[in-house]
């Protein structure tokens, strides 16, 4: 059965064309394609031009009318209420049908933007699913966002309407969205005109407070989400191009400047059917549980729209890997909901296994039903990929892809065959995703020499097709540097048996519990501080994050200050600049930052040090002795 994945993945590589087209008949066509790709606009590529479709259709719809509406499509289980939801495709139909109309009666129409910033409740998906019935185009926001962050997305995608709720619960306190919103909206060039809220009992902020208030000389109307579900019309679907986008999905660029990642629709939902047939091995009458949150792709792709769209269960979950009450929460869901399937971080494993190192609280629930744990979000370190496996006795899958890709671009393909394991690795290349290795020069590298991991173009179905607003944005960040391939950012090397080894960013992103945070960003925010002369963030390794923001900065000259102070207004700053999603806690004052002679900081070497591995001096670097009276500052932090 290897043979069935080989020559899936030739086929997808050698006739991208055939192999997609008969991919796309596993959904439901307005129109059904009979072009498979447009490439008239290299670099830039669209797939099944000719195709019309409606993407809640294909969630939702389809499954009714082939008489499924009673099975279970959603499960709602909130760890902070102690409740559990349930929703069938019927009554789940019928939310987003009710909400559609809602939007559509406030004027909302195809191409309009709505941003999504939600916990995780069900209203997100059922938000997400009535903009896609409407052809409007949604952008979720992660919640944990600053209102700085927020504000830049705003602008950027220029949304009509917003659709939020009171706010968020953790384990530890109530994050207040509403002032959140409010203070986004003052500091955006904001074209929105409604702020619909979805009430949640517990918090301090109430729509009622903002809506008399005119925010930069405008007037928003603050509307309640049950109010207006009551009096709304259910609205059907509208069929849209499939090259039409269906989100923007924001992620962190390198100059701190937001990408706002444009998803199509019908080549999106051609590879998420596919990915839950030849990946996940999904199918209807199957629960997946997907421990992740809407306003990451990994939310969208495997909560939101691929289990729906193969008519299986997903599991919405509002909770914590630990705390809430404990380590053993993910076993308690997999017994209760029935899970065949479950996706989550290495973070989230490393939780677990900090609190309980044996696993003894997940094992002891009925695991029986579980085939397979997927994990992505950053590399799956193989201490925690054994422990995962030693604890389930299941396949424990790393698959690596990236925000932009939408799906997997490695993987172990389940359902076309289990491959043999290797830790450390996400197994091989997902048909469709040509990977290769490149040397700087664009040269392609033997077996297991390290270099740029590419994907040769076209990019299959699902990719992002550009940047939102930015075609030249698209093509400078990720197709130009090596010809007719695209840079995933990252280094790695392809084994002798094909097998994908990832082994870390090429640029200054780091990967935080999951969530991808620019370090030139982060030290924008610490050069505002007025004490600091210039700054470095870097991203070092760490056990249970992945990475964690480590700052360094130099003093302005003459500046007398308390460092313990200094540290707690730096925090601070990044806090309210870029979020709590940073988790930013280290700050050290050095004398000097080492220094190439054109005037680059040497963070690679820093992080090198402070992660205890080997390294070498760039010969062009400015001072050896700044370097030298650094050691013993980054050497502790490893």
């Amino acid at each position: 059965m290897v043979q069935e994945y080989r020559q899936a993945f030739d086929q997808a590589t050698n006739d991208p064309a055939a192999f997609w087209l008969q991919a796309a008949r596993g959904i439901s066509w307005d129109t059904e394609p009979q072009i498979a790709l447009d490439d008239q606009r290299k670099p830039l590529y669209d797939w099944f031009p000719d195709g019309k479709l409606n993407l809640s259709v294909n969630a939702l719809d389809r499954h009714v009318d082939a008489g499924r509406g009673g099975n279970t499509a959603l499960i709602y289980d909130s760890a902070m209420l102690g409740t559990v939801t349930k929703y069938t495709y019927s009554e789940l139909l019928r939310e987003v049908e009710i909400f559609a109309g809602v939007l559509a009666g406030r004027g909302v129409k195809t191409g309009d933007r709505v941003l999504i910033y939600l916990p995780m409740i069900p209203q997100a998906a059922i938000a997400m699913l009535a903009c896609a019935r409407l052809g409007a185009i949604h952008s979720v926001v992660f919640g944990g966002f600053a209102p700085k962050e927020l504000a830049a997305r705003i602008t950027d995608c220029a949304p009509v309407a917003i659709v939020t709720a009171s706010g968020g619960i953790e384990p530890s306190r109530h994050i207040e969205y509403l002032p959140a919103v409010a203070e986004a909206l003052s500091l955006a060039e904001p074209a929105v005109k409604d702020v619909i809220v979805a009430h949640r009992d517990g918090f301090a902020h109430s729509l009622q407070e903002y809506q008399d208030k005119e925010i930069n000389g405008q007037q928003i109307n603050w509307l309640d989400w049950e109010e207006q579900t009551k009096t709304a019309t259910p609205t059907g679907p509208v069929p849209v191009d499939s090259t039409h986008p269906l989100y923007v999905l924001y992620t962190s660029g390198t100059t701190g400047s937001p990408k706002g990642v444009v998803r199509d629709t019908g080549g999106y939902a051609t590879a998420l059917q596919y990915s839950m047939n030849a990946v996940y091995d999904v199918h209807p009458g199957d629960t997946m549980f997907t421990a992740s949150d809407v306003g990451w792709v990994v939310g969208h792709s495997y909560i939101v729209y691929a289990p729906l769209i193969a008519g299986a269960t997903t599991v919405l979950y509002e909770g914590k890997p630990i705390g809430t009450p404990d380590a053993g929460v993910f076993g308690r869901i997999i017994a209760d909901h029935k899970v065949t399937t479950m996706f989550t971080a290495p973070t989230a494993l490393r939780a677990v296994r900090k609190a309980d190192p044996e696993g003894a609280l997940i094992a002891s629930h009925d695991l029986s039903s579980l085939r397979a744990l997927f994990v992505a979000g950053e590399r799956l370190d193989p201490d925690t990929y054994h422990f995962a496996s030693k604890l389930l006795g299941i396949p424990v899958v790393d698959n690596w892809w990236q925000t932009e890709t939408g799906w997997p671009i490695a993987s172990n393909p389940l359902g076309l065959e289990e491959l043999p394991a290797k830790a450390g690795s996400p197994t091989t290349p997902v048909p469709g995703f040509d990977v290769q290795i490149r040397d700087a020069l664009g040269e392609q590298l033997e077996a297991n020499q390290e270099g740029n991991i590419v994907v040769k173009l076209p990019l299959p179905p699902g990719a992002l097709t550009t940047l939102w607003g930015n075609d030249q944005r698209f093509i400078d960040t990720y197709l130009s540097q090596i010809e007719g391939c695209y840079l995933t950012g990252d280094s790695g090397f392809l084994d002798d048996d094909g097998y994908l080894f990832v082994m870390g960013r090429t640029d200054d992103v780091i990967n935080v519990s999951g969530h991808r945070l620019s370090t030139g960003a982060m030290e924008q925010v610490l050069a505002s501080h007025p004490a600091v002369a210039e700054c470095a963030v870097i991203g070092l390794a760490d056990a249970l994050k992945g990475q964690r923001a480590s700052g360094y900065v130099v003093l302005k000259s003459g500046v007398e200050t308390d460092e313990a102070e200094l540290k707690k207004e730096i925090v601070a700053l990044v806090r309210q600049h870029i979020g709590a999603v940073a988790d930013f806690r280290e700050v050290t004052v050095v004398a000097a930052l080492p220094k190439t002679r054109s005037g680059k900081i040497l963070r690679k070497t820093m992080r090198q040090i402070a992660d205890g591995k080997d390294y070498t001096v760039p010969s062009t670097i400015e001072d050896t002795a700044v370097l030298d009276e650094l050691l013993p500052l980054l050497r502790p932090q490893a």
